[in-house]
């Protein structure tokens, strides 16, 4: 079984009208919604089923490829470098996709509460082979740690609950669930339920995280494993990776790693309630209960976050549903135009990206053809081939830049682990080692370009980055490092003053604080004569 690289410090999700209920410190990035009658199918002849996910011209599906180009361009203005990904399907055809480089069709993207859908998917499953039920009570599965218990409201629990996010807790129980020792099935069931649970709604990845304990307690399997032949064989999704607990449980309601077409696969399972290439994956019994109105979470009519709630699928608005994660991970279905759309981002705000749908790309689904527009095809064509991520802008030399060059310094004491740094000139480029427990980290740092390398950091694993850099002053060298199998990007900032350096560090998103304090370090004389 594959294991996950993990982020353990943006592991939770909370949506933008939920408030933290846990204070977070900073670290590095690197570490890095029934299904209701679809008008369209009246319209159009449904796909024949090995023809899924084919290309297809936006127009001949009824959708206007200037709208598309619109999106596009208006994600990138009001949100610039956010989106990292976007594929749009409509009648079954893929009718636009992109990707920001160094995102890639490839690579997977972790998906943060994205996986809450994929973990609903499984406890279906396994409700359909007569594994469990919705009405079994949550400490009925864990007696050797429930026994003697008083509470009566974690008693009066059952899984219905946790999928609805009902589970009585008046505040999220993830970080308290992930404290106190490696057993987190003992730690959540040690948490006392404050209120009846079915009545009141506390979003809650701790209770996705138990829907995993219980499904690998029925069946000894991991979700990921138990799903593998189940879900991701059949749609041809490559083994993924899936962050576990101390005791090898799949988290559940965060942590599963996989590419934007996987995402667009999911939701148009769900989109064809359950059925793919003419085999009933899920039930569309499961289909109709997960992804319909199960709990209220809010009455503003404005709102994506207060549409209702499923089981760990969001109701959205205009009839659609959706499930996303952190940062603007969003598999968004929409029956009535009989659409997908499959997006990854590293956004500070997700609902501005939704607005953006519902703006752009909601009105823009036709019921009928439209005419091919070759010139507008090919603007979209050529918009959607050549997106990129920003580069780090500045000069590829400085006064100082000579004086650094082949210079070690020794950090202070850091939470990062860091050791020492040195920089070494590749003609336009840099080359930035880093020394930390794991040994001599190289990052290669591209002028105007990426360079994608390694980097890895002790008990948070191997992350794949992708590094641009420039001096942006005449004393301070300014490098950025995308996580491309993730939302996160982290820039730092070294200012050189003769023989002392500071590092600065900054992150594109964080479910805390953006920024620490800077580091300090200090050259070493000893390898560096020079100064």
């Amino acid at each position: 079984m594959k294991t996950a690289t993990t982020f353990p410090i943006f592991s939770n999700y909370l949506p933008p009208t939920q408030s933290f209920s846990i204070a977070r410190p900073f670290i590095l990035g690197l570490a890095f919604i029934g299904l209701l009658f679809i008008v369209n199918a009246c319209q159009q002849p449904a796909p024949q089923e090995e023809e899924l996910l084919s290309a297809g011209t936006p127009e001949s599906q009824g959708v206007s490829s200037t709208s598309i180009l619109d999106f596009v361009n208006a994600a990138e203005k009001e949100q610039p470098d956010a989106l990292h990904s976007l594929m749009i399907v409509r009648h079954g055809k893929t009718i636009a996709q992109g990707w920001w480089n160094p995102y890639n069709p490839d690579s997977p993207h972790l998906l943060y509460s994205l996986s809450k859908s994929f973990t609903s998917t499984a406890i279906g499953l396994a409700v359909e082979e007569k594994l469990l039920s919705t009405d079994d009570l949550v400490t009925s599965f864990f007696p050797d740690i429930a026994t003697d218990t008083t509470d009566n409201n974690l008693k009066a629990m059952r899984i219905h609950d946790l999928l609805r996010m009902n589970t009585g807790h008046l505040d999220d129980a993830t970080g308290r669930t992930r404290v106190g020792g490696d057993d987190w099935v003992a730690n959540f069931l040690a948490l006392p339920v404050e209120r009846k649970p079915g009545t009141i709604f506390v979003y809650n990845s701790a209770a996705t995280y138990m829907l995993s304990a219980i499904l690998q307690k029925v069946t000894g399997q991991t979700v990921v494993e138990y799903l593998q032949p189940r879900l991701f064989d059949p749609l041809e999704i490559k083994p993924p990776t899936w962050e576990s607990d101390p005791k090898g449980i799949n988290v559940g309601g965060w942590g599963l790693s996989v590419t934007t077409r996987d995402i667009a696969k999911f939701g148009q399972l769900y989109l064809q309630k359950g059925k793919w290439n003419g085999q009933q994956i899920i039930s569309e019994a499961w289909v109709d209960k997960a992804t319909s109105y199960q709990t209220s979470n809010g009455s503003n009519p404005e709102s994506d976050w207060e549409q209702g709630y499923g089981y760990q699928f969001w109701r959205s608005r205009h009839n659609s549903y959706r499930g996303d994660g952190a940062f603007g991970q969003y598999c968004i279905v929409m029956p009535e135009q009989d659409a997908v759309i499959a997006i990854t981002s590293g956004s500070k705000d997700m609902p501005g990206i939704l607005n953006l749908v519902w703006t752009h790309l909601l009105p823009a689904m036709k019921e009928s053809p439209l005419a091919e527009d070759t010139a507008s095809q090919k603007a979209l064509t050529e918009k959607l081939t050549s997106l990129k991520i920003s580069v780090v802008e500045g000069e590829n030399t400085a006064a100082i830049s000579e004086e650094i060059n082949g210079q070690t310094f020794k950090f202070a004491e850091n939470p990062l682990g860091l050791e020492k740094v040195s920089f070494s000139k590749a003609g336009e480029n840099m080359t930035i080692t880093f020394t930390n427990a794991s040994g001599d980290q190289v990052v290669p740092v591209g002028f105007r370009s990426n360079e994608k390398s390694q980097f890895t950091l002790p008990r948070m694993g191997t992350m794949q980055i992708a590094s641009s850099g420039a001096w942006i002053s005449q004393d301070t060298y300014s490098v950025t490092m995308i996580s491309y199998e993730s939302p996160h990007a982290i820039t730092l900032s070294f200012t050189f003053k003769g023989k002392e350096m500071e590092c600065q560090f900054e992150q594109n998103v964080s479910l805390g604080s953006t920024k620490m304090p800077p580091i300090k370090a200090t050259l070493m004389k000893e390898l560096s004569p020079v100064l």
